[in-house]
């Protein structure tokens, strides 16, 4: 299991999004549309990207960078969104059988400076499976994979 801090489940935080939610991918307009403030290029330090069936995977690895967005919802639009992207990525907090889960970590803007940000990074046993057999995503960046 992903270690969290149980007090960051109350915060809202923004959201590092590195595959389908990136603008001009297929649930971007979708899930975003409406209930986002700002959205601004970043990376996530120490992890790596794999290639799923129609969708990324961030599974953590020291020294490696997945490349994304950080988008910060609209506050009133927040709970809303937080609770379809969990349904998005299918996340339901403790449940054994998630392939991502939802964890707070800390991620650098294009500008300078981190922000705390949710990230859904691959469920342990995927991320096993992904480091066994799985295709990585040279350089870290779902848009450039084409």
């Amino acid at each position: 299991m992903i270690a969290e801090d149980p007090r960051e489940d109350d915060r809202p935080l923004p959201f590092f999004v590195y595959g389908t939610l990136r603008p001009g991918e297929v649930n971007h307009d979708l899930f975003l549309r409406g209930r986002v403030l700002t959205e601004e290029p970043g990376h996530l330090a120490g992890a790596v990207l794999y290639d799923g069936p129609g969708y990324p995977y961030a599974v953590e690895e020291p020294g490696e960078t997945v490349r994304g967005e950080l988008v910060t919802a609209r506050p009133e639009a927040y709970e809303d969104l937080l609770a379809a992207l969990d349904r998005l990525e299918e996340y339901v907090p403790g449940d054994p059988r998630n392939l991502y889960e939802r964890a707070a970590r800390d991620v650098v803007r294009a500008a300078g400076g981190t922000v705390r940000a949710w990230v859904y990074l691959a469920a342990p046993g995927v991320a096993g499976r992904l480091r066994d057999t799985g295709t990585r995503i040279t350089g870290g960046d779902w848009i450039s994979r084409r």
